[in-house]
């Protein structure tokens, strides 16, 4: 473990580890030598630098310490990942939300004292109303309702194995517009697999599997993650009979001037079989033939002639590792050379020539198996997906092709330090891929898609990660992941199946919508009952209703509302992102709100008119009528606004939702007739009350669909 940022003076095959701060699974070769074009590089990419964190894997060096603890690379990283977390768009839309009910109350309930003051006189009678209307208009519940919301959302995740460490996430996950993702780890494997086994004409060739395999099982030195890769293929142990048929003779090792290693086995006809692999160019220049695989196009190197290795050839080998160095894979050659059974047993570098090659081996870390399919789910959700990756251009091109993510332009992190934040934000748009990025860069891409008005995501399991993961609305991570990641992260993901993404997006939408139907709700009820408490203030000779009547009214109503979380939301709102808008919600008062208040001053006009309750003596029974109508159009509400559909026809609520609502009503029915009556200055109503009530409700549900469609409408939107 490398222990300070260092530069190096002095080195031999040094090989370094810098995963954690790159994400790039192979190791980084670093020399002694000076940079010339330093200035145009990040610093992570210089070569002859080392970095706090970062492991040495082979090779030894001297160097000179340049900057230790906070100072260091890594140090900038820990430092942008304390501190108070941003605010999230959760944060940000329940404050907005709260302050618009706030405002609302602050200037109502004051003038509900002023009218009910100055009409009747009894001052002391107007501020006990006007505090009950405040308790009325209050959404007391919604920390429970927003609570309840998100607890359920959260035990519903972990039936899917996913874990949520802050409740608002689940909310934010259900906003979420924008995805950013790592690579190595999230949408790969964090891996080396053998993708490819070819021949010389590029065709699928086991035979060059099994050289590589029998050079990898019989080497003696550190079998790096290439090696373990080829090994994977554990059916050719008991199929080539690897110790009958092979004996190790001798062994030339791995070093990195040469870039290639060598072993020589003795076969079972007696001869020795060198079997060399190693990178292209070095490799190129040793061998002088190549199998020619026959009209089978597989290689027998028992039948098949070796032919020259002529320019012709070259340019074909070469042309075959570009193509495979574009798709992403790292390209090793496999070469074979025969020696009679007489040959000494010391084998040296010059028993490395006058190869034949056989063919190539790539590798590659592929994507995980989840990865498409989630992706195309995200897409139909409305959630576009963006990749932030520290590996280079060509490999993350391969992979955003292998998952579905269409690459139109790619930003690396070079280019992305020479353009502003407002050029940035302007190509954001254009811009799927960005390679080649440290973590400070990653923040920044975060931090301008935020700023855009996006909600964004992060998925990542490094070091590297850790910082955006916290800048994020919402960060996701993996159980794998490093500690520093999962403790930035909002959501781990306990398996690598990538589809429970798709079912937190649908339950954070869920959860959202909810929320949002309690505080629609709320609002607007508050918003109709203040307008028919100012009427009926106006001009009645006595309360509309006693202080004692509006909080029994509000309580049951509030119960009414627990069951919500336990509601279901219609297809069509689980299909786009949702976000907290409080000018919507104020809209939504507005135009909804005043509906309950007609058919409040339709039941005012029954009362007094119909049943003469239209004195101070026969107020307990308006009082009564108002309670019962208003406390049923309430409840009532809850199953119009809930839905956008027609309710009880198109659409129905859950069980638990149905069965409260009802059971509220018939409470509410019955307290005037209960022996409790007296006490909370009620009295029972006739019996010719109830087909007015019914009356009135109807068309009270039937003007609210009406309205309710016309929103929609002009609106565009309804939850």
């Amino acid at each position: 473990m490398i222990p300070a940022d260092c530069r190096i003076v002095q080195s031999k095959d040094l090989f370094v580890s810098e995963s954690m701060l790159t994400g790039e699974a192979l190791p980084v070769e670093k020399n002694h030598l000076p940079i010339r074009d330093a200035e145009t590089k990040q610093v992570i990419e210089l070569n002859n630098l080392c970095f706090m964190g970062t492991n040495v894997v082979s090779g030894s060096a001297t160097a000179v310490i340049v900057v230790t603890g906070g100072y260091t690379y890594f140090g900038s990283i820990s430092k942008s990942i304390t501190g108070e977390r941003p605010e999230t768009s959760f944060d940000k839309g329940i404050n907005k939300v709260s302050f618009l009910l706030i405002r609302f109350m602050l200037v109502m309930v004051p003038v509900i004292f002023l009218v009910n003051g100055l009409i009747k006189g009894n001052w002391l009678e107007a501020l006990l109303f006007a505090i009950a209307v405040a308790v009325g208009l209050t959404p007391e519940m919604l920390p429970m309702i927003v609570t309840a919301n998100l607890a359920k959302g959260a035990v519903n995740m972990s039936k899917r194995k996913v874990i949520v460490k802050r409740l608002n996430s689940i909310q934010n996950i259900g906003a979420m517009d924008i995805l950013c993702t790592d690579k190595t780890g999230t949408l790969t494997l964090d891996k080396i697999v053998l993708e490819k086994h070819l021949n010389v004409h590029g065709i699928e060739d086991d035979e060059v599997l099994k050289w590589a395999y029998l050079n990898s099982y019989h080497q003696t030195g550190l079998k790096n993650l290439l090696d373990k890769a080829v090994l994977e293929h554990v059916e050719l142990h008991d199929y080539l009979k690897v110790e009958e048929q092979y004996l190790k003779v001798d062994e030339i090792p791995f070093d990195f001037q040469r870039r290639r290693m060598s072993v020589i086995l003795k076969m079972h006809n007696g001869n020795h079989l060198l079997i060399c692999k190693g990178a292209v160019e070095e490799m190129l220049e040793l061998c002088s033939k190549t199998f020619d695989p026959g009209d089978n196009r597989n290689i027998h190197i028992e039948n098949d002639k070796a032919v020259p290795m002529d320019d012709a050839m070259r340019k074909i080998v070469l042309k075959t590792s570009k193509k495979m160095n574009e798709e992403g894979l790292r390209v090793i050659l496999v070469a074979i050379r025969e020696f009679d059974a007489s040959h000494p047993l010391t084998y040296t570098l010059e028993s490395e020539k006058d190869l034949t090659l056989t063919g190539f081996i790539g590798f590659l870390d592929p994507a995980k198996p989840s990865a498409q399919p989630a992706i195309e789910a995200l897409h139909k959700l409305g959630v576009g997906v963006k990749v932030l990756t520290g590996d280079n251009e060509i490999v993350t091109r391969k992979i955003c092709k292998d998952v579905g993510i269409p690459v139109h332009h790619i930003i690396n992190g070079r280019d992305l330090d020479e353009i502003s934040d407002e050029v940035l934000a302007e190509r954001m748009d254009s811009v799927s891929v960005f390679a080649k990025l440290n973590p400070l860069q990653k923040v920044r891409v975060v931090r301008i898609l935020r700023d855009q008005g996006h909600t964004v995501g992060f998925m990542g399991d490094g070091i590297n990660d850790a910082a955006a993961l916290k800048e994020s609305d919402v960060g996701i991570s993996v159980d794998t992941a490093v500690d520093v990641a999962k403790e930035s992260a909002d959501i781990i993901l306990l398996e690598k199946d990538l589809m429970v993404l798709r079912k937190g997006v649908i339950y954070g939408r869920r959860t959202f919508g909810n929320i949002i139907k309690y505080i629609k709700m709320t609002a607007s009820s508050n918003f109709g009952n203040m307008f028919s408490m100012l009427g009926a203030s106006a001009f009645l000779p006595f309360l509309p209703m006693l202080p004692v009547h509006l909080l029994i009214q509000n309580l049951l109503y509030d119960i009414s509302q627990i069951s919500i979380p336990w509601d279901k939301m219609d297809e069509e709102f689980l299909e786009t992102p949702k976000k907290w808008d409080a000018g919507g919600v104020a809209k939504f008062m507005f135009f909804i709100g005043p509906i309950s208040s007609i058919f409040d001053f339709a039941t005012f006009a029954v009362m007094y008119f119909v049943f003469k309750a239209n004195t101070p003596e026969h107020q307990t029974l308006f009082q009564s009528g108002w309670f019962i109508e208003g406390l049923l159009s309430q409840t009532l509400i809850i199953h119009m606004i809930r839905t956008r559909k027609i309710p009880f026809i198109q659409s129905w609520a859950t069980a638990p939702v149905v069965a409260l609502t009802t059971l509220i009503m018939i409470i509410g029915i019955a307290i005037p007739f209960s022996p409790f009556a007296a006490a909370l200055k009620m009295q029972p109503l006739p019996l010719s009350y109830f087909p007015w009530l019914l009356g009135i409700l109807t068309c009270y549900c039937l003007l609210t669909q009406w309205v309710k469609n016309w929103f929609i409408r002009k609106f565009n939107t309804w939850l």
